[in-house]
């Protein structure tokens, strides 16, 4: 019976061993990943305790004062966070639906082009825009709509018309950050969804024309089940990011204008503008992390409801 056991014993080191010589490249591949992550994603964790101090740089994270709550009472009293959390919820209540719809429908409109070669050319023009840094963007959107020198201005001149100030006229901008974002995200989105169509089996299809279905019938039937999946991880990933937002679009592009932040502030550009303004580390420490707490209890959230509906859906 020890003998037996020994072997096994044996057996499994035998084992270990072998896998070892095996996953130790792999796992030393990963290593740049890990030491980055490490680095970059959970040092920074001790940061957080800034959120409860008064931080003083002279006396270091951990020499400073202990405020317990109340930066965060700060923060619930301030009516520019209430500002910035509403525009932020909007907007990305706005961009979770048009960043999944869009992309799909682009990247099944693109599946249906029987020209290979036109299909990539399309491709390759509709992701360009993802590479567009927003400063250059910034530079276009006021080339556009500058009241002084814009191309709108000469237009509305040319017309007999009065230029609009649109950099102080905040009921536009709405419109035009949902523009630049479907603009410069759309085709870039869309590489996913075409990916998972071109893994979808003709068979379905044939199948499908000889039963007589319409190709609508088969978009409805066929793909958008299949792409079911990834849009339930896309959805889960975009709602761990709903009080984010993204900040060169909603700081650059504005090019930060006092009279636009009643539509432009979100809580990134808040926590910059406090940081910037008062020079408060803490205040933003605290609103960081509420940032990420609530991210992750959506997320959470958001995967128990899908298991809860479709348990083959749920990420975790």
């Amino acid at each position: 019976m020890q003998s037996a056991r020994k072997t096994g014993k044996e057996l499994k080191i035998m084992n270990l061993r072998r896998r070892a010589r095996t996953d130790v490249p792999l796992l030393l591949m990963t290593l740049p990943g890990i030491v980055f992550f490490f680095l970059f994603n959970y040092m920074p964790m001790v940061g957080t305790v800034l959120a409860f101090k008064n931080f003083i740089p002279n006396r270091g994270i951990f020499g400073s004062e202990w405020l317990g709550f109340k930066n965060f009472e700060f923060m619930i009293k301030n009516s520019y966070f209430w500002m910035a959390l509403k525009n932020t919820l909007t907007y990305n209540s706005v961009f979770l639906v048009s960043g999944i719809v869009f992309p799909m429908m682009l990247a099944i409109g693109l599946n249906e082009v029987r020209n290979k070669k036109v299909a990539r050319v399309y491709q390759s023009l509709l992701i360009m825009p993802h590479f567009v840094s927003y400063v250059v963007v910034s530079v276009i959107v006021f080339a556009i709509l500058s009241a002084d020198s814009g191309i709108i201005k000469h237009f509305l001149e040319g017309m007999g018309k009065e230029p609009i100030p649109f950099y102080s006229e905040k009921k536009y901008w709405p419109w035009f950050l949902f523009i630049i974002y479907s603009w410069k995200g759309t085709g870039y989105s869309s590489i996913i969804y075409l990916g998972t169509i071109t893994g979808i089996s003709d068979e379905y299809y044939e199948a499908a024309v000889i039963d007589g279905a319409s190709k609508w019938q088969q978009i409805l039937h066929i793909t958008i089940p299949f792409l079911k999946p990834m849009i339930v991880i896309l959805a889960i990933m975009k709602v761990g990011n709903f009080f984010h937002s993204n900040f060169d679009l909603f700081y650059q592009v504005p090019l930060n204008s006092g009279l636009l932040q009643p539509v432009t502030n979100t809580i990134d550009v808040f926590v910059y503008n406090t940081l910037r303004n008062s020079n408060d580390v803490s205040l933003s420490s605290a609103v960081a992390l509420v940032q990420s707490v609530c991210g992750f209890i959506l997320v959470v959230t958001t995967n128990k409801i899908i298991d809860m509906i479709d348990s083959d859906l749920a990420m975790f």
